[in-house]
């Protein structure tokens, strides 16, 4: 008898306290839920980002300079891109960039619009292994600020700066700059990337001019992000 009512007892208790026990676990893995909107980017991320030097190769290098006809077109390689998101917003507070990311038109020879940032679609997107490269006019309201900071001590301010890209599918993933590589004249090292890096690209004189600007961000981490600031109304214009 004894035993039947000690046992009676504990299963009353039991059935008391668990559920509150779990109720509060729960809050708890709420909470912590909380804290995961930004997503860390994995440990022992991307490493150092290849030399500013120009690689030498064997054959033809994909050119950084999308209005020459006749160089070869970075489709040679093999696309990094298979899923649906691409990079729609890019802003970087400190040099009051802020612009609408677009497909360039007419394939990655044509040349490029005004007013509106473009992307390398044979190259990465943003989450993804690999370099996302976008792109626009050094003009002014485009990225005209990045080169005017390159000029200053070879664009040593420019290092540690946040760099902001929203996706199509509203998210916010942000970098930080770790490079300035000025001077540049192919695409080599950007599509021998492997780990996610983001690449911004420049002009560094008149149309024609050979060497661009290429500024390297490594990941820091992403988040859900509105849909309208996400998704800004893009206005190019063809570039006079």
């Amino acid at each position: 008898m004894i035993r039947r009512a000690l046992s009676t007892a504990l299963a009353t208790l039991a059935g008391r306290i668990l559920p509150a026990v779990v109720t509060a676990l729960g809050v708890t893995l709420v909470g912590a839920g909380l804290l995961t909107y930004l997503t860390p980017t994995a440990a022992g991320g991307p490493g150092p980002s290849p030399s500013p030097t120009p690689s030498v190769s064997a054959g033809p290098s994909p050119s950084l300079d999308p209005s020459d006809p006749g160089s070869p077109s970075p489709s040679a390689s093999p696309s990094a891109s298979p899923g649906e998101r691409v990079a729609t917003r890019i802003v970087i507070p400190a040099l009051r960039i802020d612009l609408p990311v677009v497909t360039p038109p007419g394939g990655p020879d044509a040349y490029p619009l005004c007013n509106v940032a473009m992307y390398i679609q044979e190259l990465s997107q943003p989450g993804e292994p690999g370099a996302t490269y976008i792109y626009a006019h050094a003009r002014v309201g485009m990225f005209l600020p990045l080169l005017e900071e390159s000029k200053r001590n070879n664009g040593q301010r420019m290092l540690g700066m946040l760099v902001q890209v929203y996706t199509s599918d509203d998210q916010l993933f942000l970098y930080e700059i770790t490079e300035v590589r000025r001077h540049q004249t192919t695409l080599d090292a950007a599509f021998a990337v492997r780990d996610e890096q983001l690449w911004l690209q420049t002009s560094e004189g008149p149309r024609g001019t050979k060497e661009k600007l290429q500024v390297v961000a490594l990941p820091i981490g992403s988040m859900p992000a509105d849909h309208d600031q996400a998704h800004p109304t893009p206005k190019p214009v063809v570039c006079s």
